[in-house]
């Protein structure tokens, strides 16, 4: 079974904002669908230093320092199960450079970012942008912040 793990960035600038990634490449290039910042990870490795590692892998800086909180876990409908975190920070998204990926692409192997934005979000919009299954992660923190 697949697993992924992520970290929510967020900031009260005053009110909760959070920090959410357009994945890069062709399938996602018309598609308005943002999501944590998170990746793939196996059964050996800490879930946590997994979501900090694709973090710096995918905005291209460490993750901030301070307490993680524990969002739980969602299930995909691919079966794909991810565990979230989250943490209070702020970040300029005009310096976030993402690691990349290759795929063939129309015949040629082709190579893409693996975020190709990061951009900050009300809890509102945020909510309208991430895909259905990864809102829980967002209702957890909004609940945890009171």
């Amino acid at each position: 079974m697949k697993r992924s793990a992520g970290l929510l960035l967020f900031r009260r600038h005053p009110d909760l904002q959070v920090l959410l990634a357009h994945p890069g490449g062709p399938l996602y290039r018309h598609r308005d669908e943002w999501g944590i910042p998170k990746g793939e990870y196996d059964a050996i490795e800490d879930p946590l230093a997994a979501a900090e590692r694709e973090f710096q892998e995918e905005l291209g800086c460490a993750p901030p320092p301070g307490h993680r909180y524990d969002l739980g876990e969602v299930r995909l409908k691919s079966g794909k199960r991810v565990v979230a975190w989250a943490v209070e920070g702020d970040l300029d998204t005009r310096t976030c450079v993402s690691n990349t990926f290759f795929l063939l692409w129309h015949g040629r192997l082709q190579e893409f970012p693996e975020i190709d934005e990061a951009r900050w979000f009300t809890a509102e919009e945020a909510s309208l942008k991430m895909p259905e299954r990864q809102r829980p992660f967002l209702e957890r923190l909004v609940e945890l912040l009171g």
